[in-house]
């Protein structure tokens, strides 16, 4: 997985949602003071990580992902497997 194109991926949704946002650091909440992802946008992003990557974190068996990094390490791990 490269890593630079899922927070690629993640920057570009920001903007098109009109929720830019100046850096992209591993411990940014996707929702609430964070992101501010809402539910709607959360399902666009899982299918926009999905074309690319081919699986998301959002539907993946296990915990939902909270922050950017726990969305960049579900596709690290993924690719080591």
């Amino acid at each position: 997985m490269d890593r630079t194109k899922a927070q690629q991926i993640i920057a570009t949704f920001l903007q098109r949602a009109g929720k830019a946002h100046a850096e992209l650091t591993d411990d940014i909440p996707l929702y609430g003071d964070g992101l501010q992802l809402d539910s709607l946008e959360a399902a666009e992003l899982s299918a926009l990580l999905e074309d690319e990557f081919g699986s998301d974190p959002f539907s993946a068996d296990g915990d939902m992902p909270e922050t950017v990094g726990d969305v960049l390490a579900f596709y690290e791990v993924a690719s080591r497997v």
